[in-house]
């Protein structure tokens, strides 16, 4: 069967250019099919029979690759690559499937979400208030004293049918006595009663700067926490509930990671994040890498933790650990993205745009310089482009003393990025790393700043037309969700995950160049371009054979494909189906009241699997299915039956879940 023809594929120079990868060309121009000292050599392992996306200019489409030691050595038709295949080769047959270059999130929290996997109740994925409310119940059913139950972000109201948030009577309802937490973006926490008297919010309790404890009339917390527009006490808060024991965040560390393979994401970069110190919470992430147990890769930056002592943090770092210290599976990445306090502009577009204080010049000054002699990566984060402006002033002065030729640096987010900060972004040799934060809160930027505005918020398309090196991220697992289908989605259609068009055609990419971003353009954001990102001879055999063919399903039907065989270094990480037994087995979540052992991850599955999943969460009298209302709760990703008002649980939404 011929390949679709993506509109949005361009040649090859067009390609490279917009990826900032033109300058490796000559030197990859010259590989062959076969790396000569390989030509007969005896393969690892082989995928045959598979529709085989290679990113590799020439030879874009192929049926099979072989791979040895870690790296692909052949890629050709059956027959050629056949010819790697020897008494130890193990020979995978991909049934016609559709085969990519493993997806690298340029911009993720792994680490930090790692730790806490295990214990988070997830909502991503959901598509019915209903349903999230029934997963909650029965979740605080089993979840024993002192344990919270946790709503840990990746999710948005509006990609429920209901288009609205629990309300706190609705939460209290359901859990009277076990303390829930449940974080809506980086916008707000709703906490139950027990949660309140858990954490200590009383009516003395004062505002946290930048955010806001909500009061009844008598003075008392209602339980609605807000940031205004600093996210400090939501984190703060979440930080003040229980922790895993060391030996459940391995396994938690383990499960998130596998969650990701099964997701087609064979390579990360972790930003960093509040309160994540270097060394101390990164012991696990560590054990792991000496232990050969991570099944994905990870290039981590540091970021702060001090406010007003940043360039402390940065110098004690500089003499522990140097950039690209470790090895293909773990290794340091550099500063980010958090510099220096000053400079954080949070992206709550419910808020209006934080006014940055004047100490951010001196602040960052201080840091960069830092780094620059210390030849330290850095990235930053950045979403409007007033503080854009602002941070490549810095720049532009430091490296006028100390030039940041050929040091990698990044602008993290971008939303609302101007041109002529695209353009002084490119000559100082930067890149963008963009994420699908307006995916999530696309709904709440139209709102406040207009629906024109919004269509170039992030300007992805003019980024990558002017060449500047881009890469694709989630920024997960709190203000978005670490699916990378769902971030595919929106790139390649313009609809936030509650289906709001936010893009025409000039700022949409085509399917293979959003795959392009999530693969060889985040390579550039780890110093890993030419060892990652296509499936070419000599680079990391790490890919991913697919539910559905990414480039022939309907738009809507994107974010809901998954990985059915994860390869990282020729190593199967993840399989499923009939690729089940293909996989190492993995320990059942720890603790075994874990949210993990009952639900899994993200919830983008078919309404018949749907159903099933879901019946023990509506073990109320009257079954899974609703006889009051008449619908099935499980709406996860089917469509809504809008025609039909008994099948339709209306704007407020089924109350079932309270019973």
């Amino acid at each position: 069967m011929a390949t679709p023809v993506d509109p949005g594929r361009r040649g090859l120079l067009g390609a490279a250019v917009g990826l900032g990868l033109a300058g490796i060309l000559p030197r990859m121009a010259g590989a062959s099919h076969h790396r000569e000292n390989d030509a007969m050599a005896e393969a690892d392992l082989i995928l045959r029979n598979a529709r085989i996306t290679t990113l590799d200019p020439r030879h874009p489409d192929v049926s099979a690759l072989a791979v040895r030691d870690g790296l692909v050595i052949a890629i050709g038709d059956d027959a050629e690559v056949m010819r790697h295949a020897g008494a130890h080769t193990r020979v995978i047959d991909g049934e016609g499937r559709r085969a990519i270059p493993g997806l690298h999130d340029s911009h993720t929290h792994l680490i930090r979400g790692g730790l806490n996997y295990n214990m988070e109740l997830r909502w991503d994925g959901v598509r019915s208030l209903a349903d999230a409310m029934a997963m909650l119940r029965a979740q605080v059913d089993r979840t024993p004293a002192p344990q919270w139950v946790r709503v840990v972000g990746g999710f948005t109201e509006h990609q429920f049918a209901e288009k609205r948030l629990p309300t706190l009577e609705e939460i209290n309802a359901v859990a009277p006595e076990t303390p829930v937490f449940i974080l809506h973006l980086y916008d707000r926490a709703l906490l139950n009663r027990a949660a309140l008297r858990a954490v200590g919010y009383g009516k003395d309790t004062p505002n946290p700067p930048g955010g806001e404890i909500q009061r009844d009339a008598d003075g008392e917390p209602t339980g609605l926490l807000l940031a205004k527009p600093n996210a400090l006490i939501l984190y703060a808060t979440l930080a003040a509930g229980p922790t895993l024991p060391y030996e459940y965040q391995i396994n938690s560390t383990r499960h998130f990671m596998r969650e990701l393979n099964r997701l087609g994401v064979t390579s990360v970069i972790d930003a960093g994040g509040g309160f994540q110190n270097y060394p101390d919470d990164y012991r696990i992430i560590e054990e792991l890498a000496a232990q050969k147990q991570l099944t994905v890769r990870i290039a981590y930056n540091l970021f702060t933790q001090n406010k007003g002592r940043e360039l402390e943090d940065f110098q004690r770092w500089t003499s522990l650990v140097t950039p690209g210290q470790g090895d293909a599976m773990f290794k340091h990445n550099g500063a980010g993205e958090m510099l220096v306090f000053s400079a954080a502009d949070f992206e709550d577009f419910r808020e209006p745009r934080p006014e940055l204080p004047e100490s951010l010049e001196g602040d960052l000054k201080a840091v960069v310089r830092h780094l620059a002699e210390h030849r330290w990566p850095f990235r930053i984060h950045a979403t409007y482009d007033q503080s854009i402006g602002r941070i490549l002033d810095v720049y532009e002065e430091v490296d006028r003393d100390v030039s940041f030729a050929g040091l990698p640096w990044i602008i993290d987010h971008a939303e609302t990025i101007s041109e002529r900060n695209i353009e002084r972004v490119k000559a100082l040799g930067g890149g963008i790393a963009i994420q699908h934060r307006m995916a999530y809160q696309g709904e709440y930027f139209v709102a406040r700043y207009g629906a024109e505005a919004a269509a170039r918020t992030p300007p992805v398309k003019r980024m990558v037309e002017m060449g500047v090196p881009v890469g694709a991220g989630t920024d997960a697992t709190r203000v978005a969700s670490y699916n990378p289908w769902v971030a595919l989605s929106w790139l390649t259609t313009g609809r936030t995950v509650g289906g709001l068009a936010l893009y025409g055609d000039d700022n949409l990419l085509g399917r293979e160049q959003a795959l392009r971003l999530w693969t060889e353009g985040s390579a550039w954001f780890s110093s890993d371009v030419g060892r990652k990102g296509r499936l070419s001879v000599g680079q990391y055999a790490d890919f991913a054979l697919l539910s559905a063919d990414y480039f022939a399903v309907d738009d809507a039907r994107i974010a809901d494909i998954e990985s059915v065989l994860t390869v990282v270094g020729g190593t199967v990480m993840h399989g499923a189906g009939g690729y089940a037994s293909q996989a190492p087995g993995l320990p059942p979540p720890m603790p075994d009241w874990s949210p993990v052992a009952h639900y899994g991850g993200y919830q983008g599955i078919t309404l018949h699997q749907a159903v099933g999943v879901f019946a023990n969460a509506h073990a109320h009298a009257h079954g899974a299915a609703c006889h009051v209302h008449g619908h099935r709760h499980a709406a996860l990703r089917a469509p809504l039956p809008v025609d039909d008002e008994r099948s339709f649980f209306g704007a407020l939404g089924c109350s079932c879940f309270a019973f």
